[in-house]
């Protein structure tokens, strides 16, 4: 078959390096131009020395006559604000788009609206009109709209960790909804490549803390798509933190289990409602760390406990932040709104050490 035309804008970045890292070896898909407004004329590879020889596709400015029209799907690998000001010119071009960032998590104006007042957005959409075309990217939720779909909006990083991680609970009716705990933990590649006074070396050596404790922008979207299994509004208490490690999210889910529910019942449902998906791999009560399982693959690992003292479902749901909580989960994108196989230029392990 004749392959998928991809462009990648923002391409200097970790989430368009990543997708770099994943598509130079994708049986279907080549890599046909690199666009970002930061190092214009430099060669991807003189950014990121181990592409050499892999990609070495020289970075274009946004307004490059030279770049070519007849893409067959783009990655914004961009902020908010910034896919929703160039995906229609894409999409009239007859261009697929996948947008990691929360300009299209939502397809009604009014959520997004709702979205960007929680996390101090304009209170504005620059592409409305393409809102109804957009399904929200969770490969594992939305598999059937993604197909045919034109517009992705990639989830974001936490809330591929939570939503997973508590899918077939809420789904199933397991849990007390108004009892639902996340506490996550994340590695600083999750602030992307800007640098930051919090994550010079000398003030993140050794150190850990909680932030936006009470307004991560991850929230909504967590609470949108439960809210959706549950066919009911779902509110729940999430608190990030962030870790002295380079990548990498290990959130622990605590939920309150319905009178008579056994860990038995619960494994069967986990088992059941995710029974055709590659990436998520379902674990009794061992806690595989971040670094060793997950690294640098697709893969969702959740480990089901339940504490009877409490009655408490404790789900661990670890993923790469930079892999199924961004590159990984847009080219898995890509290739079921190309009707490929979901799996290709992902299937591989994690990282070890």
């Amino acid at each position: 078959m004749e392959k998928i035309r991809v462009g990648i804008i923002g391409a200097g970045g970790y989430g368009g390096c990543g997708a770099i890292e994943l598509l130079h070896k994708h049986p279907y898909a080549e890599i046909k131009v690199l666009i970002d407004k930061q190092n214009v004329g430099s060669r991807i590879s003189e950014i990121y020395p181990h592409l050499e020889g892999f990609c070495d596709l020289t970075i274009q400015a946004p307004e490059d006559p030279t770049i070519p029209g007849d893409l067959d799907v783009v990655f914004f690998a961009t902020p908010d604000g910034v896919g929703q000001q160039a995906a229609s010119n894409w999409m009239a071009k007859g261009a697929k788009v996948i947008d990691y960032s929360g300009d299209f998590r939502f397809n009604s104006l009014e959520t997004y609206l709702a979205y960007a007042a929680r996390i101090g957005r304009p209170q504005e959409h620059k592409a409305q009109e393409l809102l109804p075309k957009a399904v929200y990217g969770l490969a594992e939720l939305h598999r059937q709209e993604i197909a045919t779909a034109t517009l992705v909006g990639n989830p974001g990083c936490f809330a591929v960790s939570c939503i997973l991680g508590l899918a077939p609970a809420v789904k199933e009716n397991l849990i007390e909804l108004d009892s639902i705990i996340c506490d996550a933990k994340t590695g600083v590649s999750g602030a992307g490549k800007n640098p930051n006074p919090s994550f010079h070396y000398p003030a993140r050596y050794d150190a850990m803390n909680a932030y936006k404790i009470s307004g991560h922008q991850h929230v909504f979207e967590i609470e949108h798509e439960l809210g959706l299994l549950a066919q009911k509004e779902i509110r729940i208490t999430f608190t990030p933190h962030v870790l002295p490690l380079c990548r990498g999210i290990l959130t622990t889910i605590y939920g309150q289990l319905k009178e008579g529910t056994t860990i038995t019942t619960v494994k069967e449902a986990y088992d059941a409602f995710y029974k055709n998906d590659l990436f998520v791999r379902i674990y009794g009560p061992e806690h595989p760390q971040v670094s060793t399982a997950v690294r640098g693959s697709n893969f969702c690992n959740l480990s089901l406990n339940m504490d009877p003292r409490t009655g408490k479902l404790i789900v661990v749901s670890i993923i790469d932040n930079l892999v199924k909580g961004q590159a990984g989960s847009a080219v898995q994108n890509m290739n079921i709104m190309f009707g490929l196989e979901e799996g290709a230029g992902l299937m591989q392990p994690g990282l070890y050490p």
